[in-house]
This record gives C-alpha cells, structure tokens and sequence, in this order.
C-alpha cells in the first residue's frame, strides 16, 4: 500500500482538492471521503502513461 499526500479544504458545501504532486489538477466530492475516492482515480490517471503531458512537482538539491 502506497501513502500520496493531498491538499484539501471545503468550499460552498463541496470538498476540493489536489494531490500534491500534481498541483495543477483539482476534482472534488460530496464529501471528505468522496473527495478521497476521486483523488485516488485522479492518481491512478496521472500515473497510468496514458495521459501526455502531464505536469509534475519534484524537488531539486542545489549544493
């Protein structure tokens, strides 16, 4: 079992997110839990090689 953080926060009534390696795709649920299920398909997406061009944070070590 692999552990992806997330950002969170409700908005209106909705819970939206990202995961935090993919910052710039969002999606959002009815609830916390809902909000999990779809960032769990969102993750499965980004890191299926099916999807070109996807954008990525990583980090880099300057010495």
């Amino acid at each position: 079992m692999q552990t992806i953080k997330f950002v969170y926060w409700e908005e209106d009534g909705a819970w939206i997110g990202y995961l935090q390696d993919y910052p710039d795709y969002w999606t959002q649920g009815e609830t916390l839990d809902d909000l999990k299920d779809h960032l769990r398909d969102l993750y499965r997406d980004m890191t299926s090689g099916d999807l070109p061009g996807i954008r990525k944070v990583d980090e880099l070590v300057v010495p």
